[in-house]
């Protein structure tokens, strides 16, 4: 399994992604799930991945062949939303290719994808495509998606994330979120990706390989367990005196 996380807001797109791959517990491997597209001062796209490692790699290869051959491609759509579109449709190219030889041998078509960026002349903007090929888009709203295993850090996106966060807190809160989900869920793991792209850049220049010895991510990892902590030894408790049953 996997867990990634995109993130939309006024100052720009974050996205941090795990590498662990297993197939059983004597087969855990990594492989990196996030894929840039840039074309520096024209267009930035980022791509993340979870599900059936075999289909997820067709369809990123798919997406990547298409920009050697004639036809729409991530490097020349005119919009984010026919950049979508065009995942989704290499994703239904995979599934019309797999699908049946997939389903003969018990295999569900399991894949999931985050594609975010910004294209000159529009604003950023992250969509969540599903294995059907189509999508929803980010709003201010609802200003982020997770794939994979979401469950465990859903819950310090909900509380503390919003459309007004800055990049750095974004990448924060990020990076709290894959911490929940490594504590819970050994099929998530080191090392991970991030990636901060800052609204109009239109470069991706601030990408980190973040391995298990990285000061900071110990830090944060050790300071937040501690604060957690601390805040629930401060909470009131409850009387139980109150909970007696007359």
């Amino acid at each position: 399994m996997t867990y990634c996380v995109g993130m939309l807001m006024d100052a720009g797109l974050a996205f941090l992604s795990d590498t662990r791959t297993n197939a059983g517990v004597d087969q855990i491997n990594s492989f990196r799930k996030m894929s840039v597209f840039e074309n520096p001062g024209e267009r930035v796209l980022t791509l993340l991945s979870a599900g059936n490692l075999a289909i997820t790699q067709a369809v990123v290869s798919l997406i990547k062949d298409s920009q050697l051959k004639e036809g729409a491609s991530l490097l020349n759509v005119s919009d984010m939303f026919a950049a979508a579109r065009h995942v989704g449709d290499c994703i239904r190219d995979v599934h019309r290719r797999d699908a049946v030889s997939l389903k003969a041998f018990g295999i569900d078509f399991n894949a999931s994808f985050l594609l975010g960026g910004q294209i000159k002349g529009e604003a950023p903007r992250l969509f969540s495509i599903y294995a059907a090929g189509n999508f929803v888009e980010a709003t201010v709203d609802t200003p982020y998606f997770q794939i994979g295993e979401s469950k465990y850090g859903k819950p310090i996106l909900d509380r503390i994330f919003h459309w007004d966060s800055t990049l750095e807190e974004a990448a924060k809160c990020a990076l709290i979120s894959m911490d929940s989900t490594l504590k819970s869920n050994l099929s998530v793991g080191m090392p991970l990706d991030l990636m901060c792209y800052r609204r109009d850049s239109l470069r991706a220049d601030q990408r980190l390989r973040i391995e298990a010895d990285n000061p900071y991510f110990k830090s944060l990892r050790t300071a937040w367990g501690e604060r957690i902590k601390q805040a629930f030894r401060e909470l009131p408790g409850l009387d139980l005196e109150q909970c007696v049953t007359k």
